[in-house]
Formats: structure tokens, sequence, C-alpha cells
């Protein structure tokens, strides 16, 4: 790899050991994927994937010492994925607070005063959806990130136009510290070219966690270019399209290992660029009803007892966008009224950042929430659903990525609403 002047003095160990060490990992990383030369990180602002005080982590807090030992910090700060727990949103037994407490997050404390030091940019910095507009650390198109976090990744490249690899914990953070990242793959022109052509063709408009698990279980890592979607979406980046584009790339990215998708007639580079965009000799996928329904029932059922019923219900992974937070209040305040029942049928938890949380508090959404028995936090619902005791429980969901990396049993929308309002069985 081709350094430059500034860069070469760094590896060469000109302004310390420690970037030195980080400098030579972003070689290394670079070298693994044929990067010729270093991209400089033109939004300064990172994305940490990394949120969790994991006792066992035990690396990865001597290389912080060791970054802060040299006040060394990210130049624009960084957000960072959301915290693991909520005890007083999202209750558990004593047993299971011991041992989120002492054996899985027992460092949670100690290690969110380290990433204050290197750089966090504040206590509401803790989402996966770091890109809304609540939250402030929004790329421009065209814009080079050093970030982690595979479904703010994928958001970033596709729907903001900015580029950025999935990479790893802490690659993230030397690349925001020393200002550059190895240039290959979804940085490049030729790397953001689509390998498939994807066409919907559903009656009607698909469920997006579903869109997206197809597709990932499809493609895998490639690029696809999704013709047919706009016809439900429109040409316009909505509010709308922006929840529905977030979770559809979630599960492209969890199912496979997406990392940038276009949307045809939507997404800012198949606006511009349109089908020059896609390879020769591309790939193609037909998605239809029954693909869909294909693709649905063969989900795997992790619950221990998979004939049991849902015993809490969890929304908001990636976190709840604004308009989502509202719509689903609305959804199960007015199911309830038409069932005449006063409160949901299980424990329902909603999860959105703490930006958006705050700004949901000051509506009257909030106390219609509060009213329905269902409760809102801003943690990672796949930290919580991790403990090896949480996972007895049959926790249901709408999120393809929870699905994918926990023990919870996905469920469409509108079934997911009958579990809630205890219209299951019925």
């Amino acid at each position: 790899m081709k350094l430059n002047k500034q860069q070469k003095n760094i590896l060469e160990g000109g302004e310390g050991e420690i970037k030195a060490l980080m400098m030579k990992t972003l070689v290394m990383f670079g070298d693994i994927f044929g990067a010729q030369k270093m991209a400089s990180v033109t939004h300064k602002t990172g994305h940490l994937v990394t949120s969790f005080g994991i006792g066992l982590l035990k690396p990865l807090y001597r290389t912080m010492d060791r970054i802060i030992a040299e006040e060394l910090k990210a130049e624009g700060g960084f957000t960072v994925d959301p915290r693991p727990i909520d005890y007083s949103n999202v209750k558990c037994s004593p047993l299971e607070k011991l041992v989120f407490s002492k054996i899985m997050y027992s460092r949670q404390k100690e290690y969110e005063e380290q990433l204050k030091k290197v750089g966090l940019k504040n206590d509401n910095a803790f989402s996966c959806t770091c890109y809304l507009d609540e939250v402030g650390n929004t790329p421009k198109e065209g814009d080079v990130l050093s970030w982690a976090e595979s479904s703010a990744v994928v958001f970033a490249n596709s729907v903001l136009g900015a580029r950025c690899n999935r990479n790893s914990g802490m690659f993230d953070l030397f690349g925001a510290i020393l200002g550059c990242v190895p240039e290959f793959g979804l940085l490049t022109d030729e790397g953001r070219k689509a390998d498939w052509i994807v066409r919907v063709q559903t009656s009607s408009k698909p469920e997006a966690q579903v869109l997206g698990s197809a597709i990932g279980l499809k493609v895998m890592e490639d690029v696809p270019y999704v013709e047919g979607l706009d016809k439900f979406l429109g040409d316009t980046l909505d509010d709308a399209a922006i929840g529905y584009l977030k979770d559809f790339g979630a599960a492209t990215a969890s199912n496979g290992a997406v990392g940038l998708y276009h949307i045809h007639n939507l997404t800012p580079e198949a606006k511009r660029l349109g089908k020059s965009l896609i390879k020769d000799n591309v790939k193609e996928y037909i998605i239809d009803d029954a693909e869909l329904e294909r693709v649905y029932k063969a989900y795997p059922i992790m619950w221990k007892k998979p004939g049991g019923k849902p015993q809490m219900c969890f929304i908001g992974c990636p976190h709840l966008t604004f308009r989502q937070l509202n719509e689903w209040t609305e959804r199960i305040s007015s199911g309830l009224s038409q069932n005449a029942r006063q409160k949901v049928a299980i424990r329902t938890v909603l999860s959105a950042s703490p930006d958006v949380v705050e700004k949901f508090k000051k509506t009257d959404g909030y106390q219609k929430l509060k009213n329905t028995g269902a409760s809102l936090t801003s943690i990672c619902p796949l930290m919580y659903t991790n403990n090896p005791l949480t996972r007895k429980r049959n926790i249901a969901t709408s999120s393809n990525k929870l699905r994918t990396y926990s023990a919870a049993r996905y469920y469409k929308d509108s079934h997911l609403l009958d579990i809630i309002l205890g219209k299951e069985g019925e």
C-alpha cells in the first residue's frame, strides 16, 4: 500500500507508538483486501459498534487505556451502538439482573468512561440509528466514513450515498482517530456497482423485513440493484421511505452481508446514475408474493418450546424512527380500544434512540403509549436477549436482525400486533 508522507511518518512511529500500531493495523487490513492506498475520512464523526462492557473483552479495555494515556481522541467525536441494559424500563428478575451486571456487562460503567475520554459525543449518543436527524450523525453523499455496525453502514452507503466498508470493532475507532481508512470495496466506484438485479413483482408493498431478508440470503455480500420497489415507496426519501429502508437494509445486512444496495429511482446513486450502476453479466432474482412467503415460512423457531405462546415482545431493532414510534403507538392504542382492552396482553417494549425518545416524550403520544402498558427504552434488544436466562423466554419481534442473532421469533407486523392485543389464537 502506498502511504502519503504523513501516513508513513505515523507508521514509522513519528507520532508515537500507539498511532503507529493503529496505522499498522489499518495497513494490514487494507493489504488483505488489495487496497492500494488510504482514503481520507471526510465525515469526521465516527460510529462505533462496541457499546457493551462485556467482562471478557480485556484486550479492548487495555487498548483503550493506551489510547487514553496518549491523550488521543477522534477529531469529530463519535456515536456508538445502544447500551445493553435499562433496568428502569426493561424489567428483569433479580437473577437476570445479577447475570447482566456481574457477569455479562460487568465493565459497562468503566467502559463508558473510556468512551468519553476518546471522543464519545454525549450521553445520548448510544444508538444504532445515529444517522437520523434527531441524533445528527448524518453524512452527505460521497462522504468517506470510519464506521462499524452493519445496519448503520448499509443505510449510510445506500440511503445517504456515503462510502464505508463493513468494518469491525476498533477499526472504526482507529480510522476515526487517524483520519484515514484503506481504500477498497465500497469506497471505490467499481466496488459500488451492482452484481444482481432484483425484480420486485409483489401484488402489494412487501414487508420490509422479509424483503430485505430474502435479498440478503440470496446475494450475501454482493450489491443488489432493486427494481419495482419504487412503485410502492415513490421517488422521494421521505420519513416513510427512510423508516422502510432502515429496516429493509438491516435485514439484508444481518440475513446476508450486504453493505450497499441501490433502489431504482429512489436512492441517490440510482437516481443519478441509473442502470449504469449494473455490472455486465449480472445475476437476476425475481421476488413475488410466493417467494416472500417461502422465505418467511423457512425461518426456524428457536424457542425452547416451539409450540408455546409468546411471553414478551421487542419492537425496534434497529431503533425506531420518530414516525415509526408514533405509528406503533397509534396501532397499539387504537387496537386496544377497538377490542375493548385496557392493556397489552404481553410485555411489549419499544426501542428508539435517546434523542428520539426525548422528542417523543414531549408529545401526547408518550402518555398514550404509557396508558397501553407498553414500555419505551433505548437499549439494544439483542444485548438484552443474549442473557442465557432471558433466552428461555418466548420472545416475539418484528425485527429480522433480532431474529437472526437471538432466539427471538419473527412475526410480520400485523401478526405481532394481534399478539400484543391478545388476539393470538382467537
